[in-house]
């Protein structure tokens, strides 16, 4: 059963988002370049697709990768959702994917790591955004000040 969880055919979608138009081609290309040094990846095949403006905001721009990924077991593809966020993942062989208690472990493991490691990373970003909105209001004029305390009571 353990033979089922080794060389995992996937495919992944991803997308990315910026300007200048032209940029974003070689960011993708550098995104599945990284994705196939990854230990245990191998990127089979992939396509890149014309940047288009976004309909929102036409100052800025989209592109989106289609890759063919085979990992050589499942924290594999786990590990590389994690750190690529893809926009679209889907298991295209085997069929079945059964994993020991151990394997379970090891995927909830590193779950759990990545899950403590974007906490800690909101957690730092909450409190520098606290130390500015105070350093914002202490180089405000008095009278601004008690304006925005006396609208805060409202």
């Amino acid at each position: 059963m353990e033979e089922q969880t080794k060389n995992i055919l996937a495919s992944f979608i991803l997308e990315v988002i910026g300007k200048p138009a032209e940029h974003l081609k070689e960011v993708l290309k550098d995104i599945i370049k990284k994705v196939d040094e990854e230990k245990g990846v191998k990127v089979t095949s992939s396509k890149i697709h014309e940047p288009h403006p976004l309909k929102d905001n036409e100052q800025f721009f989209t592109s989106f990768a289609d890759i063919e990924i085979e990992v050589e077991e499942t924290l594999n593809l786990i590990k590389i959702m994690f750190m690529y966020m893809p926009a679209h993942v889907e298991i295209i062989h085997p069929e079945l994917i059964a994993l020991t208690n151990n394997k379970w472990s090891d995927v909830l493991t590193e779950l759990t790591l990545k899950l403590h490691e974007y906490d800690e990373t909101a957690r730092i970003l909450q409190n520098q955004k606290a130390i500015l909105i105070k350093k914002l209001q202490e180089l405000q004029p008095p009278k601004k000040q008690e304006k925005d305390k006396e609208e805060k009571k409202k």
